[in-house]
This record gives structure tokens, sequence and C-alpha cells, in this order.
């Protein structure tokens, strides 16, 4: 069991580069874990700071919590204790999703993504609750995913400020698509945040943004970090140009 609490980068906590990364299967229809392990490998390689485990683009709806587990690990193992490896544990049932928490953090993740739960749609309220109560289930820090066009509810500015407050939830996975209210809520509350969006990574990185969570990244790493690179050495005309072939 390894937390990334102690060593964390509070503006970056999990580097600037994230691949969402893909789940290979075999041809029965299992977990491949022997191509996972090539991928993560070749995905660190090509630059990635990290890789989110289990989340959407990793078939999460799909597999059992026992193959989510097992692909930390083998992934855990594969790329070394440098890399952040974040799993994805979110489900409409807190105490599901509290469960996944407990079992990511000692298959070895660095931190978990937790998103809205969907569907039903609940209060600001509850959706509070929720990620306070996951929050609570480990000692990993957190990356809150927003995605109302998926889950069917936002999270509101003046609960994500609330959250904030959390010591342990230090991050967003931004796909609200609400550019101003993100740089806002950068300035305000600290939270490091990520673009879950291609298109937008490089406005998000440019008002404070501390990189993105990329599902493209399986494919073009280099060309997406290299989005970012350029920008920090402050060619930000050149960043502007490789953004947008990366968004064709």
């Amino acid at each position: 069991m390894r937390t990334q609490t102690s060593r964390m980068n509070t503006e970056r906590p999990f580097g600037r580069a994230l691949c969402a990364m893909i789940t290979p299967f075999d041809a029965a229809g299992g977990l491949d874990l022997d191509a996972a392990r090539a991928l993560a490998v070749r995905l660190v390689a090509e630059g990635c700071d990290g890789l989110v485990l289990n989340g959407t683009t990793g078939e999460s709806p799909t597999t059992t919590d026992a193959e989510k587990a097992a692909l930390i690990r083998a992934v855990r193992e594969a790329v070394g204790p440098g890399p952040a490896v974040l799993s994805g544990i979110g489900t409409a049932d807190t105490r599901h999703t509290a469960e996944l928490a407990r079992q990511a953090e000692e298959a070895g993740a660095d931190g978990l993504l937790v998103v809205t739960p969907y569907y039903s749609r609940p209060p600001q309220a509850a959706v509070e609750a929720h990620f306070l109560k996951v929050a609570d289930a480990t000692g990993l820090p957190v990356m809150v995913y927003d995605i109302p066009g998926r889950t069917g509810t936002r999270v509101e500015p003046a609960t994500m400020r609330r959250l904030a407050r959390h010591p342990r939830i230090v991050a967003v996975k931004d796909c609200a698509n609400d550019l101003l209210g993100s740089a806002r809520l950068i300035a305000e509350t600290g939270l490091a945040y990520y673009s879950g969006s291609e298109e937008l990574n490089l406005p998000l990185y440019a008002v404070g943004g501390a990189g993105y969570v990329s599902t493209v990244a399986n494919v073009a790493p280099r060309q997406l970090r290299a989005v970012l690179d350029a920008f920090d050495a402050g060619d930000t005309a050149g960043a502007a140009r490789l953004n947008a072939r990366c968004c064709r």
C-alpha cells in the first residue's frame, strides 16, 4: 500500500501529462495483463507522467472489482514507483465507491478518480456527501471527475469550494466546459485542474491548470505533451499550433 500525500506537488499532484489508459483484453474477453503492462511502460516512456486506470476509457462499467484491482497491481509493477498510477472508482453507490477506494489503495494506486454519481442526478448536498465519504475512506488523494454531460449533474462551484477544504481532495478532472468558471475555481481553491477535453488542454493550462487526463494520449502521448512543453518554454504561438493539430 502506498500513499502519494507526503511527496505531493500541490500544484501538479500527479504530474502534467496523464493518460486515461485503455484496458487490453484477450480474444476470450479476459484481461490481457501482459498487454496492459507493455502499454503502460510504453506510455510512460513516451512522456506520460501518470496513468489513470479503470476509467470509462478503461472499460470500468464492464470489469469486475477483482479485475480492476488486478489491473492496478499489474501496471504498478510494470512502471515502478515513479509515475503516478490513479484508479477510477466511481459508481452511483457511495458504499461501493468507498470499498473500491480501499481496494485501489491496497493494490498500489497513488490516487483516486471519483466521478459524480450518475443517472440519479442527486442534489448538491448529496454530491458533496458522496465525495467526502469516499475521501475519508483511504489515505489517498482524490481527483474529482466533473463531467455533467455524462452524469447529468455538475459539481457546482459552491460545492467544489467546500470540497477543496478536505485535505485529500486535491484535483479535478474538468469536463464541465466552463473555462471561466474553472479559472475562477483554480484561483480561489488551489485545486489542481486537469483538462479532460483535448481541445481545452492548452486553454485550461494557460489559466493555471495542472495539465490533462487524456484518452488521445493512448495513441499520441508525445504530441500532447509537446503542447505543454512549448507553452512552458514561452512559445505560446507554437503551443497553439500544436494544440490545434491535436484537436483535428
